[in-house]
């Protein structure tokens, strides 16, 4: 199979140079320093690089995108599993779920950092409890779509729970799993940053908010446009590459 990038389409190529070119043009036809065009900004962004600050604070924000990404996804596939399997659980807990859904990211934020602090903890797990709900849910639809003819025929043959698991159930979660990291990583993000303009000691978010009160917009754009960057290599590169292998995978075997 031909890695993902290889078949990107011509279009999909053509768009980012296309929206450098406009942005480039609005700036110099607009000749404001509110508006710096993309060759400042990169300059900026290798100042910045050079110096250390922006890797630094890069690297920061990542790593706590990353931990409660990590936590939400397991959380999340181990509640959904839970909701989905036992028709007794979901009726009773589904009101808290919708509660977890719909609760603004800023409360949540607000009440942790009052409970623990201006912690990296509290940032993380409130994070975590913005994002889990939402894994949940994908998941609980995920489980009540399993197949009920290979349930019954890992019964009858008694297949062993792992062999089940990993050749059965995990085969066909799999297009709901990325599904809920694509949609779940898009969200965590924007939370870590505005929770880390809000109150953090570092990250992305917690120097743009210093800019904005200098009113620094090339270095604002800087840190925006570096974190943007290694969020769209991670979706173009990693997530849409093992999205395009597992569901050709699924298709190909619900037409057997």
């Amino acid at each position: 199979m031909k890695p993902y990038w290889t078949k990107i389409k011509e279009s999909e190529l053509v768009s980012l140079p296309l929206f450098l070119f406009i942005w480039e043009m609005v700036a110099i036809l607009l000749n404001n320093r509110l508006l710096p065009g993309p060759v400042d900004v990169f300059l900026k962004v290798w100042e910045l690089s050079i110096a250390g600050e922006l890797l630094y604070d890069l690297g920061k924000s990542l790593h706590r995108a990353g931990v409660a990404f990590l936590v939400s996804m397991i959380l999340g596939t181990i509640i959904g599993t839970l909701l989905g399997h036992y028709k007794l659980i979901d009726r009773l807990f589904n009101s808290w779920v919708l509660i977890g859904l719909n609760i603004p990211a800023i409360v949540v934020a607000i009440l942790f950092y009052i409970w623990l602090g201006l912690t990296e903890v509290a940032l993380i797990a409130a994070v975590v409890v913005n994002k889990t709900p939402l894994v949940a849910v994908i998941m609980r639809e995920g489980y009540r779509s399993l197949n009920v003819e290979l349930e019954e025929l890992s019964r009858v043959y008694r297949i062993p729970f792992t062999v089940k698991i990993f050749r059965f159930v995990l085969p066909q979660l799999m297009p709901f799993l990325l599904n809920s990291a694509r949609t779940g990583l898009s969200l965590i993000w924007k939370i870590v940053l505005v929770f880390e303009v809000l109150g953090s000691d570092g990250g992305v978010g917690f120097q743009i908010g210093i800019f904005f009160q200098y009113f620094d917009i090339e270095s604002i754009l800087a840190y925006a446009v570096t974190f943007m960057s290694v969020v769209l290599f991670i979706e173009y590169f990693l997530l849409r590459s093992l999205e395009n292998r597992v569901l050709g995978w699924h298709l190909a075997q619900k037409s057997q």
